[in-house]
Order: C-alpha cells, then structure tokens, then sequence
C-alpha cells in the first residue's frame, strides 16, 4: 500500500460501543454559521471546538476515534490541504491518525457553510477525560 499523509488505511476496534456522531458543523451556540464568506479556517475552527464538546459529551476523546470523514465545500487540493492542515494542528487531531476520509464537495446543509466532520469514536468502559 502507498505511504499515507498521515491517517491509516484500516482502523480495527476491540471495543463493544461505538458513539456515531452526526456530522459537526460549523455552527455556534445560536446556530449560526459562524465565519465570513470563504472563512474556512474559522469554520474549521469552530468544527473542532464542537466535535471536542460532542465527544466528551460522549465519553470519548479523539484517540477513541476510529473513522472520520471531513467535508470541504471546495474543489481546490490546497484549500482541502489546508483544512486538514489546521485539523492536525489542533486538540483534535488525534482523531485522524485512523481512518480518514478527506472529501471536496459542492454543497452541505446550511447556507454557507464549508466544513463538516463525522466522527464515530470506540467507547470504553472507563472515563477518557484525561486522554488525549
């Protein structure tokens, strides 16, 4: 298999559980989209802050991820690079060091929205709120 940049061809989980959480948008406690037109970097942001908040909600933290799947409302390699860039750069990142998905899109459910990530995460019988 070729050399990834980053995420692993195949994730096998042990655990019993899983937490399928629904795609985390880039909305704040409103629900507004948060961001100018064409902020992805802020949307990114607000992603990440978001699927952090849902996963301990869960019990979780991203080393419990196994999947993801990152939407990018773009067509253009550098932008989906530097989406995944500031994925990796962040508290989250260890949620993408599984099985990962990076996919540029035309659309996603709210208007202007440019960024979505669906996570699903391995429950553990024991608190992960100290794990990164």
């Amino acid at each position: 298999m070729h050399e990834t940049a980053g995420y692993s061809h195949v994730t096998i989980s042990e655990a019993g559980r899983l937490a399928h959480l629904a795609g985390q948008c880039p909305l704040d406690l409103g629900g507004q989209v948060v961001g100018e037109t064409g902020d992805f970097a802020g949307q990114t942001a607000q992603v990440i802050a978001n699927c952090l908040a849902v996963l301990a909600a869960a019990g979780a933290a991203p080393a419990d991820v196994v999947r993801s799947v990152i939407y990018v409302v773009s067509p253009d390699s550098t932008v989906l690079a530097a989406v995944w860039d500031q994925l990796n750069a962040s508290p989250l990142a260890p949620a993408f060091g599984t099985a990962s998905t990076l996919v540029g899109v035309a659309s996603l459910g709210y208007r202007g929205q440019l960024v979505e990530v669906d996570l699903t995460a391995a429950l553990r019988d024991e608190p992960t709120a100290d794990r990164d």
